[in-house]
């Protein structure tokens, strides 16, 4: 009995027909392993996001009616002042916070810290200082929340009407104002920037600190 092998077309046709296969397998890996990268990056882009937002949020629910004394030591009755500034691309805000952490008091400092947001060069960032009062030769630290910004802005509620559970009353809507200098903390603070990554993000804060 004769054995019948393999003729070379045959052969060349079983070489293109695994050939097709493994670059549509490698197509197919590829697509995987790309999707997987844009997922991981947009997953630690999402997570920063969420991270400025509670920093934020935890600044101004811990935000007191400290004025900041200049270098010279005039004093100061602003505690918090917003909106456009040339320190900012696009506008900022700047005030006191209580509750950084100085366990038994061992560092040179107290437990409050003035902080300032603000936009530049595409970045949000967050300045804070290691003493209240502005002292001459001190430069803040700069921390970058967000890149990719292309505008900040806040908006401040003052005054606003409450109810008998010391709710905002929104029966006749509420009015935010553009800018803000007080002597007294605002009712109310919103923020406001464009993400090239997420777009338009508002976040609006009530203020614990402020006297009702």
């Amino acid at each position: 009995m004769k054995q019948r092998g393999f003729t070379l077309i045959e052969i060349l046709i079983a070489i293109a027909i695994f050939a097709f296969i493994g670059v549509a397998s490698t197509a197919v890996l590829t697509t995987v392993l790309d999707s997987d990268e844009l997922s991981s990056a947009r997953f630690d882009k999402f997570q920063k996001l969420q991270r400025a937002v509670t920093t934020i949020e935890r600044d101004m629910q811990q935000a007191v009616p400290r004025a900041v004394r200049s270098g010279s030591g005039e004093s100061n009755t602003v505690v918090m002042r917003g909106g456009e500034t040339d320190e900012s691309d696009g506008e900022g805000i700047q005030f006191v916070r209580s509750g950084w952490q100085n366990p038994q008091m061992m560092l040179p400092r107290s437990t409050l810290q003035a902080v300032a947001y603000r936009v530049r060069d595409g970045n949000l960032e967050r300045l804070y200082t290691n003493y209240v009062d502005n002292v001459v030769g001190t430069e803040p630290k700069v921390r970058v929340l967000l890149e990719d910004i292309s505008d900040f802005k806040v908006e401040f509620i003052a005054d606003v009407e409450e109810d008998e559970n010391g709710n905002f009353d929104e029966s006749e809507g509420l009015n935010w104002s553009e800018s803000f200098v007080g002597a007294a903390l605002p009712k109310a603070v919103a923020f406001e920037f464009v993400s090239k990554d997420f777009g338009l993000i508002r976040r609006e804060f009530t203020v614990s600190g402020a006297s009702l």
